[in-house]
């Protein structure tokens, strides 16, 4: 007996009516009795030639009907699992193809030349990349011009790289890449004056070592330039980041003193700075050293409105005490969620919190402590930034 497909699982396969998973099936096709797929109307060409084996993407078999579909159901789906009541669910922001301004790519010296791409899925085979949609195209002009660079001066073994646009330009981090000899230290520095780089990153397993940076390199967000330490978390795409940043002002509007959590480089607390109302402090408290002091650096030219913080807030969170203080909190921890950090949230006085989080499950569970203290989830918008992959993130208004 044919049956429907009627909803994507969460890691992408298509399920049928009777619970049966399907690969590369979506909703609206049709699982024939001989276990043959018909194609519906909302199943698309994929338009990367890698796909359905790099491990990259898992849904480019679907249109925006069904990623949008995908992304809003994996977040309303995560809350129900919590009994979390929803009262506004946000229409979901998708990032467009050719938008992602960061990648990790793994590299491999062979015969005749280089390897370059993501792993194959579920395994540590190399796909040999001849193209990425995703990719911003200043990232993708990279592919060549560096599976060159290690066919020619790479070491046997893997070579691990980071792309990320900064201000300057692309910023490329190579691990597993020892400089052996005067031909490959100017291999590099040529390589990064013919593609423009603005830094290029070696490390060894001690860190990552400056091997070129023509001018500080920096990532402005809401107008102000910060510092960027090599291999600093940026939200994957502009578009998204600006989505997160605009329904998180709008929520926080009349909250004059707040705390950002987790606060990385300051995307979101130099933004609460400037779009907030006369006068407003933003505290901004993040563990990672070298994103704190790039943070504090840029927070000295708000006149006092940013306060940078160096803290641990998953060994030593801010106590309930010391948020009663505040009028909302913002938090964008790590996948793991903010466990120790929501129990004070939940403790205290605060009545505003704005939580933005890369795991809806982990969300959801924080979601529930709150819940259980007396916020209501008012507001919830899917985001997926990571276009065409099983990864969904969301920005979310509680209040009590």
């Amino acid at each position: 007996m044919a049956q429907e497909i009627i909803r994507i699982a969460a890691k992408g396969d298509g399920v049928a009516e009777d619970g049966t998973h399907v690969a590369m099936s979506v909703p609206g096709d049709v699982l024939e009795a001989d276990g043959s797929l018909t194609h519906g109307p909302h199943h698309a060409n994929p338009p990367c030639p890698h796909f359905g084996t790099c491990g990259g993407c898992q849904l480019q078999h679907g249109d925006d009907d069904v990623l949008a579909r995908f992304v809003r159901e994996r977040v309303a789906n995560a809350a129900t699992g919590q009994e979390l009541e929803v009262g506004e669910l946000l229409p979901e922001h998708l990032s467009p193809p050719h938008s992602r301004r960061r990648a990790g790519l793994h590299a491999l010296k062979v015969k005749g030349g280089a390897l370059i791409g993501y792993r194959e899925a579920g395994s540590h085979r190399l796909v040999d990349l001849k193209a990425c949609p995703v990719l911003d195209p200043k990232l993708a002009s990279l592919i060549e011009p560096l599976r060159t660079l290690v066919a020619l001066h790479g070491p046997k073994g893997n070579v691990d790289l980071t792309l990320s646009l900064s201000d300057q330009g692309v910023d490329l981090g190579l691990t597993h890449f020892p400089l052996e000899g005067l031909a490959a230290t100017e291999a590099i520095s040529d390589f990064a004056r013919e593609h423009g780089l603005a830094r290029i990153t070696i490390d060894q397993g001690y860190g990552p070592e400056t091997v070129w940076e023509p001018e500080p390199v920096s990532i402005t967000f809401s107008g102000l330039p910060v510092a960027m330490p090599p291999g600093a978390f940026l939200q994957a795409t502009p578009d998204a980041e600006a989505r997160m940043i605009e329904d998180a002002t709008i929520w926080l509007d009349e909250a004059r003193v707040v705390a950002d959590l987790f606060s990385g480089l300051g995307t979101f607390a130099f933004a609460l700075a400037k779009m907030g109302p006369q006068g407003r402090k933003v505290l901004a408290a993040e563990a990672d050293q070298a994103a704190h002091l790039a943070c504090k650096s840029a927070a000295a030219r708000t006149g006092g409105k940013v306060i940078a913080l160096h803290r641990d807030l998953f060994r030593n969170p801010l106590q309930a005490t010391e948020l009663s203080r505040f009028d909302a909190v913002l938090l964008d921890p790590p996948r793991a969620g903010a466990k120790s950090q929501v129990a004070e949230i939940a403790a205290s006085t605060l009545s505003r919190v704005v939580y933005v989080s890369c795991n809806p499950s982990s969300w959801a569970r924080d979601g529930a402590v709150l819940a259980n203290a007396g916020f209501k989830l008012t507001k919830l918008r899917p985001v997926g930034q990571f276009r065409w992959s099983t990864h969904v993130e969301l920005v979310s208004l509680f209040e009590r």
